[in-house]
């Protein structure tokens, strides 16, 4: 098999972030806390809503959630806790990498999280 050395570096580079990424301490909610959808929906609203849209379908800076490729068995609740905190790399989309996401908290991950599934459950992403 040939290699070019453009070629090598990605795969080196994409060995080293998968490395990286199993390290990474996943921020943990509060023991026992309910989820809120509600808080989600104003959360979402404030801090997620310019790039994947207010109807969540969305925008030309941000893929829609609600889509097939986000369902929970491919991106889990913990990827939300992740992109939020250390960011994204693009990686189904050509919208760029997606930054981390100051001040949120991860109870406040949770509430969007909440708020993203029951939104997605209503079009039949399961």
């Amino acid at each position: 098999m040939h290699f070019t050395h453009k070629t090598f570096t990605l795969w080196l580079s994409l060995a080293a972030n998968m490395a990286l990424a199993q390290t990474l301490p996943l921020p943990q909610p509060a023991p026992g806390l309910m989820p809120q959808p509600a808080q989600g929906q104003r959360l979402f609203a404030q801090h997620c809503a310019a790039c994947h849209g207010l109807d969540l379908k969305g925008s030309d800076r941000g893929p829609p959630l609600l889509h097939p490729v986000y369902e929970p068995s491919h991106h889990s609740d913990a990827a939300f806790q992740a992109a939020v905190r250390y960011g994204s790399r693009a990686h189904h989309w050509k919208f760029g990498d997606m930054p981390p996401v100051s001040g949120l908290s991860a109870d406040d991950v949770v509430h969007i999280t909440a708020y993203v599934r029951q939104q997605q459950r209503k079009v039949g992403i399961r």
